[in-house]
């Protein structure tokens, strides 16, 4: 059984910073690429960036560019999301995914799902 397991929310203040990680287990998943996502109440889920266990590329969203940096550690099968200058507007529920495919950008492409973890922003 695969499983992945988001942690490091929580609540910050506006400008702060805020590093989540995310686990995986039950699989060797040298060939995965990992992915955050984030979904706000109401809204459509989003791409974050993504990042590929065999390759050093990452891609970001545009509103993520220059705040936000993706990186793994596949001694610990964990990939981390580090986030700076956070906005009110960052708050949402952030998941990681996992995809068998090159690093991609759509939600339809990835398999495994976390069940989330909350990032508050106060302003």
């Amino acid at each position: 059984q695969v499983q992945l397991v988001e942690s490091g929310g929580g609540s910050v203040q506006a400008g702060g910073s805020l590093r989540l990680s995310c686990t995986m287990s039950g699989r060797t998943f040298s060939t995965y690429s990992m992915g955050w996502f984030r979904q706000a109440p109401g809204k459509e889920r989003e791409f974050v960036a993504v990042i590929s266990w065999t390759g050093p590329n990452t891609k970001y969203g545009d509103s993520m560019k220059g705040r936000f940096t993706i990186s793994r550690d596949n001694a610990k099968n964990t990939v981390y999301l580090q986030m700076n200058s956070l906005h009110a507007e960052d708050s949402a529920v952030y998941y990681c995914a996992a995809t068998g495919r090159a690093s991609t950008m759509l939600t339809d492409d990835y398999r495994y799902w976390g069940q989330g973890t909350q990032v508050t922003v106060s302003s």
